[in-house]
């Protein structure tokens, strides 16, 4: 039987398999810090809450959790016996060297050799690789050393966060705030950093970002 307990329960699970606190899995969905404290869980007369299904999809999208993987953690299938997060190797590089030349194709791909591997629990497919966060431009949301896993030719709108190589060479991890056929308009996640307004015609290619390690 679903519950309120078991729904709020699988929330703090997955924020825990992902190695974040509940507040964390908050942030990272793009809600308030205090979306998922005990005091919201219960309606001001005491009344047990449901999560909105806005936030659960919102949960599942940041962590790259399947559906089913969520379902599991309702149904209390978090166990020894349990099936395993989906896991998978997938390339690692730094974003140093994806903004040098012979690691990527035109369409943002991996390519070529030199890549190191990491094993993340993410939902990643064929074509997702990792880029190591490297320096400190992309604060407060992203830290020196925390990984990226990115989605080339994946479909981007508003509001996502993406990693951009132009054709100049520069690497750089924004949000979306417009995209047309002429441009594309940035949002820094670092106030620190300028917005950026590049032409498509600078762009050499934009990868959606479907999980961080943090």
């Amino acid at each position: 039987m679903l519950t309120h307990d078991r729904v709020w329960a699988a929330i703090d699970a997955l924020a825990a398999r992902y190695s974040l606190s509940a507040s964390g899995l908050a942030r990272r969905a793009g809600l308030d810090s205090t979306a998922f404290n005990k005091s919201k869980r219960l309606s001001s007369d005491g009344r047990p809450r449901w999560p909105s299904t806005e936030s659960l999809a919102k949960i599942i999208d940041a962590t790259g959790a399947s559906l089913d993987e969520f379902t599991d953690l309702i149904e209390g299938r978090t166990g020894p016996d349990a099936p395993p997060a989906h896991k998978r190797a997938v390339p690692l590089l730094g974003f140093a060297q994806a903004g040098a030349g012979g690691f990527f194709d035109d369409a943002g791909f991996p390519a070529g050799q030199g890549w190191d591997l990491v094993e993340l629990p993410a939902q990643s497919t064929e074509s997702s690789y990792a880029l190591q966060v490297q320096g400190d431009s992309m604060l407060p949301l992203y830290r020196n050393g925390d990984v990226l896993i990115v989605e080339p030719g994946a479909v981007t709108r508003k509001g996502d966060r993406v990693v951009v190589k132009t054709t100049a060479g520069e690497v750089m991890a924004k949000v979306i705030e417009r995209q047309t056929a002429k441009s594309i308009a940035l949002v820094s996640l670092n106030l620190d950093h300028p917005d950026r307004e590049i032409p498509m015609h600078d762009v050499e290619w934009v990868a959606r970002i479907v999980w961080a390690s943090q």
